[in-house]
């Protein structure tokens, strides 16, 4: 839950002054000072004393009713939670307001409303009734978007109200908060894609000491070492606690590669290719961050999340469900990127092993289908989602689109070691996920470096 910041509004300090309280006049209220100012001139023309008292009380009333309003000094405080502060794609939050009555008067009639994006659905709108001194009043709403992205809620409006509902004034709080709407994510079946021995990550290596079990490098004592770690010559060396340096796991690492050109992907909406790309990089490096493995988003402009850590993958388990949440957050707002290639990612991975790499991929021509295919020799094992955009468009038939180039690039992609998985309009990810695995074990047991093809192909 995310605690939004309370605002304060104390009433009668609004900068337009006076004037401004003038044009809060309703309908009503201009009504009566109509009616007041022309009984007024009737009475001055046919000289009818008792009808230009008549007028002066209609004129008067809201006036004075603007006044009462425009001078009033209690003061109210509003607070705004959300729960959740993160949601996916599809699903609903709510929205909780509290207001509170920190001044000596009682409030009249309030009638709070918020402000929210039209995608979240409609501006919610509540009376309250009167407040006491030091009272609260609590309300609650939902918001839904089918879009991912990051929307702003607030500020909260006040809107005054005399007890003749002559008058009506607004006044805005100051604070507002975020919702961060993120892809959809579905949980995939548990595979070893990796292809190494089980363990942390589906490929757990032991970091050894470089000196050996009774020569463990030590390192400076931290609180909560256990003393029996103490490494009592270091500790005379250097003249501070020195602890044997713990064994610790290497975890498997993945990089999870979303491919964001324009001109990659067709058609938009909630139901087009990219969005699909979008929420399955989103379950795969989820999925991965639960599987042990160190997982980072690269995208095709080179961008990496998270940008810190070892080596910019996430680090312990309390710093993967940060990163985690960082990366969802980046894929709720990522757009596509106005790069033509895939050559940033590119220099990106080829700097060492990066273990585990997974790609959704658009259209690829023949020159990003060559980028593509270098990328896999830096990786322990590389599995591609490739889209045809085309038929995820709905502007053609199935049978309009030659499949021959589309073959021709796969095939490359898969002799230069790719899992290649096609993509077709409405799949379903943990089924593909699922052949991904399938078509990963065939290779290791044909023993080819990954020349196996895909059955039916595009079709």
């Amino acid at each position: 839950m995310a605690a939004g910041e309370p605002g304060a509004v104390q009433d009668g300090s609004s900068k337009g002054g006076l004037r401004a309280a003038l044009g809060g006049l309703t309908t009503r209220g201009r009504s009566f000072l109509a009616a007041g100012v022309a009984a007024a001139v009737c009475a001055y023309v046919l000289g009818q004393a008792d009808l230009l008292r008549v007028g002066l009380l209609l004129a008067v009333l809201p006036l004075v009713c603007v006044i009462v309003l425009y001078r009033t000094r209690y003061r109210v405080t509003g607070t705004r939670r959300l729960s959740p502060s993160r949601v996916p794609a599809g699903s609903e939050a709510r929205v909780h307001l509290r207001m509170d009555n920190v001044s000596r008067l009682p409030t009249g009639l309030l009638m709070l409303q918020d402000r929210v994006p039209y995608v979240l659905g409609p501006r919610p709108r509540f009376v309250l009734d009167r407040v006491e001194a030091g009272g609260r009043r609590e309300v609650s709403y939902r918001v839904r978007s089918d879009l991912r992205g990051r929307y702003p809620l607030g500020p909260l409006q006040l809107r005054l109200s005399d007890p003749f509902g002559m008058c009506e004034l607004t006044r805005s709080f100051s604070a507002y908060d975020t919702l961060v709407v993120i892809p959809r994510t579905v949980p995939l079946p548990a595979l070893r894609l990796a292809g190494e021995a089980s363990g942390y990550g589906d490929g757990r290596q032991r970091s050894l000491a470089l000196a050996g079990e009774d020569d463990i490098i030590p390192r400076g004592y931290r609180h909560g070492d256990d003393l029996r770690r103490v490494h009592w010559r270091s500790t005379a060396r250097y003249g501070e606690l020195m602890v044997r340096r713990e064994e610790q796991p290497q975890r498997a690492r993945c990089t999870v590669l979303l491919d964001t050109r324009q001109v990659g992907y067709a058609g938009a909406g909630p139901d087009s290719a990219f969005e699909w790309a979008v929420s399955g990089a989103a379950s795969a490096l989820v999925h991965m961050l639960e599987r042990g493995f160190a997982v980072r988003l690269l995208t095709d402009d080179g961008n990496a999340v998270p940008g810190d850590g070892t080596d910019g993958f996430a680090g312990s388990t309390q710093e993967s469900a940060d990163s985690a949440g960082l990366m969802l957050d980046t894929l709720a707002v990522v757009g596509h990127s106005d790069g033509g290639g895939l050559s940033r990612a590119h220099d990106v991975l080829r700097g060492s092993n990066e273990g585990l790499l997974i790609a959704f991929f658009g259209d690829l021509d023949e020159e990003q289908t060559s980028v593509a295919s270098r990328m896999r020799q830096r990786a322990g094992a590389a599995v591609a989602f490739v889209l045809d955009s085309a038929r995820w468009s709905g502007g053609v038939e199935p049978s309009a689109v030659p499949a021959a180039p589309a073959e021709k690039r796969l095939r490359q992609l898969r002799e230069a070691g790719w899992v290649v998985v096609p993509v077709a309009p409405g799949a379903d990810l943990p089924a593909l996920w699922q052949l991904a695995g399938q078509m990963r074990a065939d290779t290791q047991s044909a023993g080819n470096g990954g020349s196996t093809g895909f059955p039916g192909g595009w079709s």
